[in-house]
Protein backbone atom coordinates (compact mmCIF):
# COMPACT_ATOMS: atom_id res chain seq x y z
CA UNK A 1 0.00 0.00 0.00
CA UNK A 2 1.37 3.36 -1.01
CA UNK A 3 1.24 6.31 1.36
CA UNK A 4 -0.38 9.42 -0.04
CA UNK A 5 1.58 12.62 0.05
CA UNK A 6 -0.90 14.85 1.86
CA UNK A 7 0.00 18.44 2.32
CA UNK A 8 -1.85 20.51 4.89
CA UNK A 9 -2.54 24.02 3.80
CA UNK A 10 -2.67 27.06 6.00
CA UNK A 11 -6.21 27.92 6.99
CA UNK A 12 -6.17 31.62 7.76
CA UNK A 13 -5.31 33.32 11.02
CA UNK A 14 -4.60 31.56 14.30
CA UNK A 15 -7.80 31.04 16.26
CA UNK A 16 -7.66 30.51 20.00
CA UNK A 17 -10.07 28.04 21.56
CA UNK A 18 -12.80 29.59 23.65
CA UNK A 19 -12.80 28.37 27.26
CA UNK A 20 -15.65 28.55 29.81
CA UNK A 21 -14.72 28.98 33.48
CA UNK A 22 -16.84 30.33 36.37
CA UNK A 23 -19.65 30.93 33.87
CA UNK A 24 -17.46 33.29 31.81
CA UNK A 25 -16.53 32.50 28.22
CA UNK A 26 -12.90 33.47 27.70
CA UNK A 27 -11.48 34.02 24.22
CA UNK A 28 -8.40 31.91 25.04
CA UNK A 29 -6.83 29.63 27.61
CA UNK A 30 -4.30 32.37 28.43
CA UNK A 31 -7.14 34.74 29.40
CA UNK A 32 -8.65 32.02 31.63
CA UNK A 33 -5.23 31.49 33.25
CA UNK A 34 -4.88 35.24 33.91
CA UNK A 35 -8.41 35.38 35.38
CA UNK A 36 -7.64 32.49 37.74
CA UNK A 37 -4.31 34.05 38.77
CA UNK A 38 -5.94 37.43 39.50
CA UNK A 39 -8.73 35.74 41.48
CA UNK A 40 -6.29 33.61 43.48
CA UNK A 41 -4.19 36.69 44.32
CA UNK A 42 -7.29 38.63 45.41
CA UNK A 43 -6.78 41.31 42.76
CA UNK A 44 -10.04 42.85 41.57
CA UNK A 45 -10.37 43.20 37.80
CA UNK A 46 -13.21 43.09 35.30
CA UNK A 47 -13.05 40.83 32.25
CA UNK A 48 -13.76 42.80 29.06
CA UNK A 49 -15.40 45.39 31.29
CA UNK A 50 -15.18 48.41 29.00
CA UNK A 51 -14.78 49.27 25.33
CA UNK A 52 -12.84 52.39 24.32
CA UNK A 53 -13.42 54.37 21.12
CA UNK A 54 -9.97 55.07 19.70
CA UNK A 55 -11.11 56.81 16.50
CA UNK A 56 -14.63 58.14 16.02
CA UNK A 57 -16.70 57.00 13.05
CA UNK A 58 -17.25 59.46 10.24
CA UNK A 59 -19.03 59.98 6.94
CA UNK A 60 -16.74 59.49 3.96
CA UNK A 61 -18.24 61.77 1.31
CA UNK A 62 -15.72 61.11 -1.44
CA UNK A 63 -15.34 58.41 -4.08
CA UNK A 64 -13.15 55.41 -3.35
CA UNK A 65 -12.75 52.83 -6.09
CA UNK A 66 -11.88 49.42 -4.68
CA UNK A 67 -12.85 45.78 -4.71
CA UNK A 68 -14.97 44.24 -2.00
CA UNK A 69 -13.05 43.39 1.16
CA UNK A 70 -13.12 39.68 0.23
CA UNK A 71 -11.13 40.54 -2.90
CA UNK A 72 -13.82 39.38 -5.32
CA UNK A 73 -15.51 41.33 -8.05
CA UNK A 74 -14.57 44.46 -9.94
CA UNK A 75 -13.44 47.79 -8.59
CA UNK A 76 -16.50 49.86 -7.82
CA UNK A 77 -17.11 53.11 -5.97
CA UNK A 78 -17.27 52.10 -2.30
CA UNK A 79 -17.16 55.68 -1.07
CA UNK A 80 -19.97 57.94 0.15
CA UNK A 81 -20.58 55.73 3.19
CA UNK A 82 -20.36 55.85 6.94
CA UNK A 83 -16.99 54.56 8.21
CA UNK A 84 -17.28 52.78 11.55
CA UNK A 85 -15.35 53.83 14.64
CA UNK A 86 -12.24 51.93 15.72
CA UNK A 87 -12.85 50.44 19.15
CA UNK A 88 -10.78 48.41 21.57
CA UNK A 89 -11.83 46.17 24.47
CA UNK A 90 -8.97 45.14 26.78
CA UNK A 91 -9.11 41.75 28.48
CA UNK A 92 -8.91 42.91 32.12
CA UNK A 93 -9.44 46.33 33.68
CA UNK A 94 -8.56 47.21 37.27
CA UNK A 95 -8.49 50.53 39.13
CA UNK A 96 -5.02 51.47 37.90
CA UNK A 97 -4.11 48.77 35.39
CA UNK A 98 -5.14 47.18 32.11
CA UNK A 99 -4.09 43.67 31.07
CA UNK A 100 -4.18 42.42 27.48
CA UNK A 101 -3.36 38.71 27.19
CA UNK A 102 -2.04 38.10 23.71
CA UNK A 103 -0.54 34.76 22.75
CA UNK A 104 -0.38 35.38 19.01
CA UNK A 105 -1.49 38.72 17.63
CA UNK A 106 -3.52 39.00 14.44
CA UNK A 107 -2.47 41.47 11.77
CA UNK A 108 -4.61 44.37 13.08
CA UNK A 109 -3.65 44.09 16.75
CA UNK A 110 -0.26 45.93 16.72
CA UNK A 111 -1.81 49.09 15.27
CA UNK A 112 -4.86 48.93 17.57
CA UNK A 113 -2.50 48.45 20.57
CA UNK A 114 -0.47 51.53 19.58
CA UNK A 115 -3.65 53.55 19.27
CA UNK A 116 -4.80 52.32 22.69
CA UNK A 117 -1.44 53.32 24.21
CA UNK A 118 -1.92 56.85 22.86
CA UNK A 119 -5.48 56.88 24.26
CA UNK A 120 -4.19 55.79 27.69
CA UNK A 121 -1.47 58.44 27.67
CA UNK A 122 -3.99 61.18 26.84
CA UNK A 123 -7.01 60.07 28.92
CA UNK A 124 -5.80 57.67 31.63
CA UNK A 125 -2.16 58.51 32.51
CA UNK A 126 -2.51 56.87 35.95
CA UNK A 127 -3.04 53.44 34.31
CA UNK A 128 -0.24 50.87 33.82
CA UNK A 129 -0.51 48.51 30.83
CA UNK A 130 0.52 44.83 30.91
CA UNK A 131 0.62 42.53 27.89
CA UNK A 132 1.57 38.99 28.97
CA UNK A 133 2.04 36.48 26.14
CA UNK A 134 2.40 33.26 28.16
CA UNK A 135 1.60 31.86 31.61
CA UNK A 136 5.02 32.74 33.03
CA UNK A 137 4.46 36.38 32.06
CA UNK A 138 0.95 36.25 33.61
CA UNK A 139 2.59 35.18 36.89
CA UNK A 140 5.06 38.07 36.55
CA UNK A 141 2.16 40.52 36.08
CA UNK A 142 0.56 39.22 39.30
CA UNK A 143 3.88 39.77 41.14
CA UNK A 144 4.12 43.34 39.84
CA UNK A 145 0.51 44.09 40.81
CA UNK A 146 1.03 42.71 44.32
CA UNK A 147 4.15 44.91 44.72
CA UNK A 148 2.07 48.06 44.18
Amino acid sequence: MMKRNTKTRKRGPVRAKKVVHDGITFASGLEKYMYSALKEAGIKAYYEGETYTLVDGFSFNCSSFERQSNGKGDMVDRGHKRVLAIRYTPDFIGNDFVIECKGRANETFPMRWKMFKKYVEQHMPHVTLYKPQNQKECDLVIEKLLEK
